[in-house]
């Protein structure tokens, strides 16, 4: 029987929420984990970040957002938590101990008058420690029983998707009811427009018109300023007209690199089939597996 989950963009988060998130490389991770320590500290959030980096190498919240972290810190708002103090017992990966740190945030939280609580960790290392994959799903079971329950609090746990075996992903995966990925670039209930990593490109769901070609040909510049091939998955996409088929084809012709059309309708597939050898012929049609 295949597990139910409920997906939900990070800006889209609710107390209670436990969510699951890995990510393929930095940007992923600083689209967002970055976006959930902004929420939360612009919105009077208390913001725990359990790692064993300085601020200087949490999500960049001084460029993307305009915040400094170091002001944050200062005023109690937010908090790094050294993994050693939070997670080992005598060197050795303790998932009581974590649950019991985390509880005792969540008590403190309560009485600091904060909005709510956001708590975030990236689990990849503790896949490398004693009992690896057992102590870590332990500590995600522990992390839900404290999270699930609450009124105020969500965390989001982190693991490098380089770094973990495709087993260890599904189990670490199973052990949560939420996968959270990154908001939209744009979305006006017409059309959405979501950055995708694996691979690299824009997620389009709804109808692109001509009303909605500036904001289509920003988002598709942010992806193109990366380098590379271009993935758009059209799956979700009921209608788009000539106009910006045409823009998609342009990028492609001034990148340099291919723009693929991944899951297209069968009507738009036939359209691009019948005009790219003339009109279209940057554009490609694909099958990848945007996210």
């Amino acid at each position: 029987m295949e597990r139910w989950f409920a997906e939900r963009s990070v800006g889209e988060l609710l107390p209670g929420d436990h969510a699951w998130f890995s990510y393929a490389d930095r940007e992923e991770q600083e689209h967002v984990v970055g976006a959930f320590l902004h929420d939360g500290l612009a919105g009077s959030d208390k913001v725990i970040y359990i790692t064993d980096a300085g601020s200087g190498d949490l999500p960049d919240l001084r460029s993307r957002y305009r915040l400094d972290p170091e002001a944050y810190l200062r005023s109690g708002q937010l908090a790094i938590l050294p993994q050693a103090e939070t997670c080992l017992t005598g060197g050795v990966f303790d998932p009581a101990r974590m649950s019991a740190t985390l509880q005792e945030v969540l008590d403190r939280a309560e009485t600091e008058r904060f909005r709510g609580v956001r708590v975030t960790v990236d689990m990849t290392w503790a896949f490398h420690q004693k009992r690896g994959r057992d102590g870590v799903l332990e500590c995600e079971a522990r992390v839900d029983a404290a999270i699930s329950p609450s009124t105020m609090a969500m965390a989001i746990c982190q693991v490098d998707a380089r770094s973990c075996t495709p087993e260890e992903l599904t189990a670490l995966k199973e052990r949560h009811e939420v996968l959270v990925g990154a908001d939209p670039y744009f979305d006006d209930g017409i059309l959405s427009i979501t950055p995708t990593f694996r691979p690299r490109g824009l997620r389009l769901s709804g109808e692109l018109d001509g009303a909605r070609h500036a904001v289509f040909a920003e988002s598709l510049q942010k992806v193109i300023d990366h380098g590379g091939d271009v993935h758009l998955d059209l799956a979700e996409l009921r209608f788009v007209d000539l106009g910006a088929l045409s823009m998609m084809a342009g990028a492609a012709m001034h990148l340099g690199s291919r723009v693929i059309l991944d899951h297209p309708s069968a009507h738009l597939a036939d359209i691009v089939e019948l005009v790219s050898s003339r009109l279209l012929p940057w554009l490609e049609i694909g099958d990848g597996e945007a996210r």
